[in-house]
């Protein structure tokens, strides 16, 4: 269950923001995948590394993610093409809130908010339809007036 104590959350006053923040690809091959990218002329994010590719296309991430990674942290396998949307919030307990407000709409529950190993916090819920979404808050994202992802940056790990 999520961490925000029950009596901070209350469903009413959060929602799932009207944006997508990052379109995740499962690659069954990232350096092929960068190599496709960057040669139709793509600039790759600066936080990218062997495990995740990420380029910023129209205020959108199009991300590469290794597909047995992100089927192991979806919870529930892949499943057709292997894709996930994402909306990317502003604080870590903006996913606990967006999530417990998509369950209670109706969305299925597949992973529930918990930190992730690349250093944010996430969950996972899936439409009627079984399309995986996304609830992430990750330190690196900056949004611009409309809820676009402006950047991409990386995370200064000296103190």
């Amino acid at each position: 269950m999520s961490e925000v104590p029950e009596q901070e959350l209350n469903v009413a006053e959060w929602h799932v923001p009207q944006r997508m923040s990052v379109v995740t690809l499962a690659a069954g091959n990232v350096a092929e995948l960068r190599d496709f990218y960057k040669a139709l002329g793509w600039e790759e994010l600066p936080s990218g590394s062997d495990d995740w590719v990420g380029f910023l296309v129209g205020g959108v991430v199009l991300a590469l993610y290794p597909r047995a990674a992100l089927s192991e942290e979806t919870g529930a396998g892949m499943y057709g093409g292997g894709f996930t949307l994402a909306v990317n919030v502003d604080s870590p307990e903006q996913v606990d809130a967006a999530y417990e407000a998509a369950l209670a709409m109706g969305a299925g529950a597949v992973a529930e908010p918990q930190p992730r190993r690349w250093g944010g916090r996430s969950a996972y819920f899936a439409d009627p339809e079984g399309n995986r979404w996304e609830i992430a808050y990750n330190e690196r994202v900056t949004f611009g007036e409309r809820g676009e992802v402006v950047a991409f940056n990386e995370v200064d790990t000296e103190e």
